[in-house]
């Protein structure tokens, strides 16, 4: 049974009814790439229902209600958001929640993201930490959710465990969504509204009917499991408008790859051929590209002529560039102002065991009037006890005494300083959890393996006049430590080489001299759960960005970005790894 105010999903036609005469709120949601759904707004949520109520059946133009989402629509009889400009299709569900919980309130949990832009919470999420915060919790551990973070409420931030990275977070008043009580009223003619009882003419109710057909003749062809016959040939065309087109001849196999779960998108093959005569070009580009077809159109009927067992051309998405052209051994050349091509994880960093209560006097001096605010450690007034008092015992620090950080001046229990130090990397390092000032050398607990770099003869985006620094990570998979998550448990290094690239000019050298330090200090990489994968216990990025792609930023991973050597030197920093630290 779930647990009050957690979301429940209750099956019914694919739209999940809520049982007669129970009142709850009803929260739409899509899944992302990632394998997480991800909730539509309240506002949109209003709208779908509104649709929902007029035809069980019918279709939902999601920019209607919020512009961003203009080439989005979602076919409420087979579940799934259509993006008519690419042709993805993505599941949709229907989930409910108590009245009582934060949807019901209209009440939004967000983070700040790297952009400083706000993201909100997945809404299972958003809901426990609604219900944590409404029983004044000072704090609120996500790890029984699957998400190594740990929530203040007083702070009103949120620290990854294994990092300690703290973002801020908030609590935003919105919409509240919709509420629904009992059973959908039967379905009734589309559009909703329409006093003749026909459909619109207009030219978004047009490509909105389109989809319909496509997605409604997929699903029939996928249910009737029609195999017999040769496949339609999938073959690349020549190029249309500068863009290279693909043909999906009938039957084309695009039809079982559109209703896999997750991403969907239509079949497009990479074989080379020409496009058989009488073939249909259909450029589909972004919403804001120019093409001789309306993109949306060209799309959906490039779906229906395949759905149908019709030949369509339709110009395949582009692809990431993530490496360079071969480059010969010879053509490396070493970095200019950087000493040697390689770097082992040095074994310095792997000795450990300095004494607590030492590291914390060294960077602390005891205050002698204590002021009566709180230790943001333990949230207890600093004029009482450590609320560690019991927990830990140090005889030779008491635990009303206070200590003040010498740099920033924070002042904490000097006992909630142990613990700190006690639940971190034990590196002989502290770091002040207000304002995150480093005290010491900090060093993280990267596995051990191997950096390489070097300049190759090639110019990333934007750096024309630059060669390229590309650096090469290989970590192996191995046993984890006690300074990792779970001793004695295999971990997995996924992607292992890992390819970066650097523009080879004074500042991309720079960068590459303190990601050197970073590397010596272990702190790249770490071990945690992936971000994108879900796997758990595996090498990760360690909150230093890099960027991966080599001749694009399809990915939001390479260039060009000119913002993105100054945001890393920032993120170094963050780590303790400065310019400063630099020998020149």
């Amino acid at each position: 049974m779930a647990r009050p105010g957690s979301g429940v999903l209750v099956s019914g036609n694919g739209l999940g009814y809520p049982p007669q005469n129970m009142a709850r709120v009803v929260v739409w949601e899509w899944l992302n790439e990632h394998g997480r759904w991800r909730p539509y707004s309240a506002a949109v949520c209003h709208h779908i229902e509104n649709v929902l109520k007029g035809d069980a059946r019918g279709t939902v133009v999601l920019g209607q209600v919020d512009p961003q989402l203009a080439p989005y629509i979602i076919d409420l009889q087979s579940m799934h958001q259509f993006r008519q400009d690419t042709g993805t299709m993505r599941p949709v569900q229907r989930k409910f929640y108590e009245p009582s919980s934060a949807p019901g309130k209209g009440v939004v949990w967000e983070w700040e993201n790297d952009n400083g832009s706000w993201t909100p919470y997945d809404m299972e999420i958003c809901v426990t930490i609604q219900n944590a915060y409404e029983k004044q919790h000072p704090w609120l551990d996500l790890s029984s959710l699957g998400f190594c973070y740990l929530i203040n409420f007083n702070s009103m931030a949120q620290t990854n465990r294994q990092t300690q990275r703290r973002r801020r977070l908030r609590r935003r008043m919105d919409l509240a969504y919709p509420l629904t009580m009992g059973s959908i009223p039967k379905s009734q003619s589309w559009p909703v509204g329409a006093s003749s009882g026909q459909p619109c003419s207009c030219q978004q109710c047009i490509l909105v009917h389109s989809t319909r057909a496509a997605s409604n003749a997929i699903l029939a062809s996928q249910r009737r499991k029609v195999y017999g016959g040769p496949l339609g040939a999938v073959r690349q065309s020549n190029t249309f408008a500068g863009a290279p087109l693909l043909s999906v001849g009938a039957g084309g196999a695009g039809q079982n790859n559109l209703n896999r779960p997750g991403t969907q998108r239509v079949s497009m093959g990479t074989a080379r051929g020409s496009i058989p005569p009488g073939v249909p070009a259909l450029p589909v580009k972004n919403l804001t590209g120019s093409g001789p077809v309306h993109p949306a159109l060209a799309g959906m009927t490039g779906i229906l002529m395949c759905a149908a067992g019709l030949p369509v051309c339709l110009t395949r998405a582009p692809k990431p560039i993530l490496h360079p052209p071969p480059v010969n051994k010879s053509d490396l050349k070493p970095v200019p102002g950087v000493n040697g091509i390689r770097r082992k994880t040095k074994k310095k960093h792997l000795r450990k065991g300095k004494n607590p209560e030492d590291v914390v006097r060294r960077y602390t001096e005891k205050v002698k009037v204590v002021p009566d605010e709180d230790c943001t450690i333990c949230m207890e007034r600093l004029v009482m006890s450590s609320g560690y008092e019991g927990v830990l015992n140090h005889k030779a620090m008491k635990p009303e005494l206070v200590g003040k950080l010498g740099k920033c001046g924070h002042m904490f229990h000097l006992l909630c300083l142990v613990a700190m130090y006690n639940n971190g990397n034990k590196d002989g390092s502290l770091q002040c959890p207000t304002c995150k000032t480093i005290y010491g050398e900090k060093t993280g607990s990267q596995p051990p393996g191997k950096m390489e770099y070097h300049v190759i003869p090639h110019c990333l985006p934007g750096y024309p006049d630059s060669k390229t620094i590309r650096i090469v990570y290989d970590i192996p998979a191995g046993i984890q430590t006690t300074e990792h998550p779970n001793p004695g448990k295999k971990f997995s290094a996924r992607g292992f080489p890992r390819h970066c690239y650097l523009p080879d000019n004074e500042k991309g050298r720079k960068v590459l001299r303190l990601l050197i330090m970073a590397w010596d200090r272990r702190l790249i990489f770490t071990i945690g759960t992936s971000s994108t994968t879900g796997e758990s216990d595996t090498v990760v990025w360690n909150e230093i960005h890099h960027k991966t792609e080599f001749g694009s930023n399809l990915t939001g991973h390479g260039y060009p970005d000119p913002n993105y050597l100054d945001n890393v030197l920032t993120e170094l920093s963050s780590q303790g790894v400065a310019e400063e630290n630099l020998k020149e």
